[in-house]
């Protein structure tokens, strides 16, 4: 022990510095000495810790920003130079020579003279605004059903049997049909995606549900008489967060893919959507010096898909709690 002290001693510190008593205090044991934790701010970080994230939602705002707020700025008449027979299918090159160097004639002209760059916009804002809106009522309608559907056991022998008898028939076939019966408008779009496609998300959402709700606490919520549908909403769905987004990652993209693919074939939107675009440029695809009117719009519609599809799943894994240690 002698030794012990002898060798502290060699440090040039004394014995109350190297031993002191220290005090204990209720109020301080209780004090939380670690960050407080923000779920979101904690999304956000990690969400733009990722620099392809900024490159990815820059690109989204100026899809945004031409699509909704470029056809505002400018006068668009399809058919105004639909008697000058020298101002159709022309190159980007020879349509700046003819009309001007500016924006408008960036991508040529079409088959009507119009300038395919101001077409290409007016188009995606009607895509752009029947894919939020599907998904708006598909997911809101998906996820407050899944959410009871996977909760109670009642709900579950009949929402099952209605999915295996909806599911086993084919989407599109079911949206072409409806579309040929109904007026092909913007709103029996919206009807034709939205009457059935809310039931693919309710059981997913149902299938993630299962999974959580025997947990302890939702057990304790049941045993204290707490409704079913408290605990789905305020129990279940804060914890799907990351799900949802993800699940929202791949349903906005496919609305618009369907209305591209339904146009293309010929039964879409009589509204100039992006599918109609690009089913009127069908012909412009295989003949010499016309392909900028089909290519410029499928260009458009893979990029806005794309971008969405990126954000959409790198804000789900963001979404994740387990991202944020």
């Amino acid at each position: 022990m002698k030794q012990e002290l002898a060798n502290l001693s060699s440090l040039g510190v004394s014995e109350k510095e190297l031993f002191s008593f220290v005090t204990h205090s209720d109020a301080e044991s209780e004090k939380i000495i670690a960050p407080r934790y923000s779920y979101w701010h904690s999304v956000f970080r990690v969400f733009f810790k990722k620099r392809i994230n900024l490159v990815v939602l820059g690109v989204l705002a100026v899809v945004l920003l031409f699509a909704y707020v470029y056809p505002s700025l400018i006068h668009y008449d399809r058919y105004a130079n639909l008697t000058d027979a020298t101002a159709k299918h022309l190159m980007p090159v020879a349509a700046m020579q003819k009309f001007g160097y500016n924006l408008h004639w960036i991508l040529g002209a079409g088959a009507s003279g119009e300038p395919t760059f101001d077409t290409i916009w007016v188009g995606a804002k009607i895509s752009i605004s029947l894919a939020l809106v599907c998904a708006l009522i598909n997911m809101t309608i998906g996820i407050l059903l899944g959410a009871l559907w996977g909760f109670s056991k009642k709900m579950d022998v009949v929402m099952t049997q209605v999915y295996n008898i909806i599911a086993n028939i084919p989407y599109v076939l079911l949206i072409s049909v409806l579309v040929l019966v109904l007026s092909a408008s913007f709103w029996t779009m919206v009807f034709a995606l939205t009457v059935t496609g809310w039931l693919g998300t309710a059981y997913y959402i149902r299938t993630q549900v299962i999974i959580i709700r025997d947990r302890e606490y939702n057990l304790a919520s049941r045993c204290l008489g707490t409704p079913i549908t408290r605990i789905a909403l305020k129990n279940i769905l804060p914890f799907m967060t990351s799900v949802i987004m993800t699940l929202a990652a791949t349903e906005i993209p496919s609305y618009i893919s369907y209305e591209v693919f339904l146009s293309y074939i010929g039964i879409g939107l009589s509204d100039m959507s992006l599918g109609k675009l690009i089913y009127e440029a069908e012909s412009a695809m295989v003949t010499n010096g016309w392909q900028f009117e089909f290519w410029s719009p499928v260009v458009v519609a893979s990029i806005i898909t794309v971008v969405l599809y990126v954000v959409g799943q790198n804000m789900g894994d963001a979404s994740d709690p387990r991202t944020h240690m």
